[in-house]
Order: C-alpha cells, then sequence, then structure tokens
C-alpha cells in the first residue's frame, strides 16, 4: 500500500514563508514592515505571504495570551481521564468543554481516554472541580491528576 495514500497534501512552504513565520512566531505584533526589512522584500510581499500563510491554514490568526498566575489562577494541573466504555468521548468532551478552567482537552490513545490542562485559583478550587464536576459527568470512571510544580517553557514547533 502506497504510504503517500494516507498523507495530507501539506501546503508548500520556502524559505521566504520560513523566515516570515521565525519572526512572526517569535513576535506576533511585529510590524509587516519590519518583517519586510528583515526579509529583504517588499511591504506588499509580506502582507501576501502572511495572508496566504492564514489562507492555508499553516497559521491562524494572533493572541494576546493572559498569564494565568497574574489573575489569580496560581494552580495548574492535568488530569488522565479513564472512561467506563470509549464510545463515551464525545459526550464527556461536551461536558468537559462547559467547565471554564479547562483550558486544554485532547482525546488519547494509552492509559487515558482523554487528558486535560486545568487552571484554577486554589488546590482547594481544583479539589472542588474534580469532585463536584469532573467526576460527577456520565461515562468517567475515574481521574488521575498531576500537578504542575513550574513550567520551564513552551515553545512552537520549530521552523527549520
Amino acid at each position: 500500500m502506497d504510504n503517500s495514500e494516507h498523507t495530507e497534501h501539506l501546503p508548500e512552504i520556502d524559505e521566504l514563508d520560513e523566515k516570515i513565520l521565525r519572526l512572526i512566531t517569535r513576535n506576533a505584533r511585529i510590524p509587516f514592515l519590519e518583517v519586510a526589512r528583515e526579509c529583504g522584500v517588499s511591504g506588499a510581499a509580506i502582507h501576501q505571504r502572511v495572508q496566504r500563510l492564514l489562507n492555508t491554514g499553516i497559521v491562524s490568526g494572533s493572541e494576546f495570551i493572559v498569564n494565568p498566575e497574574k489573575i489569580g489562577y496560581n494552580t495548574c494541573a492535568y488530569i488522565g481521564i479513564h472512561l467506563e466504555k470509549a464510545r463515551y468521548h464525545r459526550q464527556v468532551i461536551k461536558a468537559l468543554r462547559e467547565i471554564p478552567e479547562i483550558v486544554e482537552c485532547h482525546y488519547t490513545t494509552g492509559q487515558y481516554a482523554i487528558f486535560i490542562k486545568i487552571q484554577t485559583k486554589t488546590n482547594k478550587h481544583l479539589k472542588m472541580l474534580i469532585d463536584n464536576e469532573l467526576q460527577m459527568i456520565d461515562g468517567v470512571l475515574r481521574t488521575e491528576t498531576f500537578m504542575s510544580l513550574e513550567m520551564d517553557f513552551k515553545r512552537q514547533v520549530p521552523i527549520k
């Protein structure tokens, strides 16, 4: 069987696209004219390239990142969720989406069916959510919690 049948067509990017991506992923607010200067092309060319990167889904928008600790969310945890049956994953994910403190949710292989990242104000707040919300969701068999002591780094995929 030809493996190419199972691979999604990826948009092609060249060296200029890679340089643009390196610059804008380091600083999403960098002016296009500064990117153009760094790349040695016109501002219009950068605008067109960035628009193509957006249209092809290589990049998506730009955002401001809130530092959870600066607004009182001092506890970060990861929770592995075991389901009663794998078929419950859609309904469980739908219920998890209703809990605003859950900031990431992954349907996974391995030990857990679902793996989430949750930000809470305190350990007590986390315990309350686990006891009163997470473990009350139909289809959830049990949970296992991992406390993050400190995030050492977070980054985007490398642009080479």
